[in-house]
């Protein structure tokens, strides 16, 4: 697959910014579980928040392929700040844009583009991930308030010190499930104190509490009852991005493996050539390979305005899944360093299950995949 120049200028770009501002630090924001406002200044300054959005609004209007290589890139030296960026971009800012009204763009957007502000997305409850449709959190009109009862998890971006607002999902009738702007510090939304997370210690995770939690009618995001389907939007192309940080992780595990491949020594040769390490390097460039393919088609795909669910979905299921096998691949290559938190392989490692997990489980894009197959599957 070939790129654009601009891709590749930008590309390079963005490994220098990861090496030089992010890698250095990333362990011991992983260690001490610090979300790194000063490195998301920085990423604002570069222009990365408003990678695909309207000039109007401080964007720089690029196409999705490159906000791919902004989180590949990142992924490649710290998931947590990936994640961060992905979020941000997919989550937070994109529904505003795709769906928002002028008022709304012109209130919100400027600071979240530039950085100085983050947005999460509040769709999983406790008891409705995949089942999206058994959202509890309801939002009722009072007046000209929405009146709103609820609680979500596992929301990223949520309880920063910048945190802005959150669009949550609400059944505002028996049928129907509405998208509203809920923004931070408003009585009755509650951001309970964060996860003590496995993996991705440096992103910012909370469950979330609304009680009686009141917001203007003007807040509803899009039309009302509309709020199922802008979230599936939402998902397809956050599919994607994941599938990029996969692909950013594989890349890691890839080079990481090699280079310590060629210099850890057994029996008085370097373990690179025995062939029971060779091979499992060799298997990690058949993954990073077809993960990048996958994930480059399906931006590809969505940049030229062709149907791409069904290659998001692939993407996102194979690149995710290779994620997992690479980094404990990459662990065993590693022997008993891999074991080593000082070890990049280590944090991917920890990190990688939840690639399986959020936005659309593996099972989930596997009936994705069988339906758009024409199979009648549920």
């Amino acid at each position: 697959m070939e790129f654009k120049e601009e891709h590749v200028a930008f590309r390079k770009v963005m490994r220098e910014f990861a090496d030089a501002e992010i890698a250095p630090y990333a362990r011991e924001w992983d260690r001490t579980k610090t979300f790194p406002l000063n490195a998301i200044a920085k990423m604002g300054d570069l222009g990365l928040f408003g990678l695909p959005f309207d000039e109007r609004y401080g964007g720089s209007g690029s196409d999705f392929t490159t906000v791919c290589i902004a989180i590949e890139e990142l992924a490649r030296v710290d998931q947590s700040i990936a994640i961060t960026l992905e979020a941000a971009v997919g989550l937070g800012i994109n529904p505003i844009a795709e769906f928002g009204t002028d008022a709304q763009k012109e209130r919100w957007l400027p600071e979240l583009i530039a950085g100085r502000a983050l947005a999460g997305f509040g769709l999983t409850e406790p008891d409705a991930g995949s089942d999206a449709g058994a959202t509890r959190t309801r939002a009722e009109l009072d007046g000209d308030d929405w009146v709103i009862n609820g609680y979500k998890a596992f929301i990223t971006n949520s309880g920063t010190n910048i945190t802005s607002l959150v669009t949550i999902t609400a059944k505002t009738g028996p049928e129907e499930i509405s998208t509203i702007i809920v923004p931070a510090g408003t009585p009755g939304f509650e951001v309970e104190p964060a996860y003590d997370k496995m993996g991705w210690r440096a992103s910012d995770t909370h469950p979330l509490r609304f009680e009686d939690c009141r917001v203007p009618k003007d807040h509803l995001l899009g039309e009302q009852g509309r709020g199922f389907r802008q979230f599936l939007s939402t998902l397809d192309d956050g599919r994607i991005a994941i599938a990029a940080l996969a692909a950013g992780v594989i890349r890691a595990c890839l080079e990481e493996s090699t280079a310590y491949a060629k210099e850890r020594t057994s029996f008085g040769k370097a373990i690179g050539a025995y062939q029971a390490i060779a091979f499992k390097i060799a298997d990690l460039e058949v993954m990073a390979e077809a993960a990048h393919l996958l994930v480059y088609k399906a931006a590809w795909l969505k940049d030229t305005g062709q149907p791409y669910r069904q290659a998001a979905a692939r993407a996102k299921l194979y690149a995710t899944e290779a994620a997992v096998t690479a980094t404990r691949e990459a662990t065993q290559i590693f022997g008993g360093a891999g074991f080593l938190d000082d070890t990049l392989v280590a944090r991917h490692y920890r990190d990688a299950k939840v690639l399986e997990i959020g936005e659309g489980t593996s099972e989930i894009q596997r009936l994705v995949i069988a339906r758009g197959r024409g199979l009648p599957v549920r």
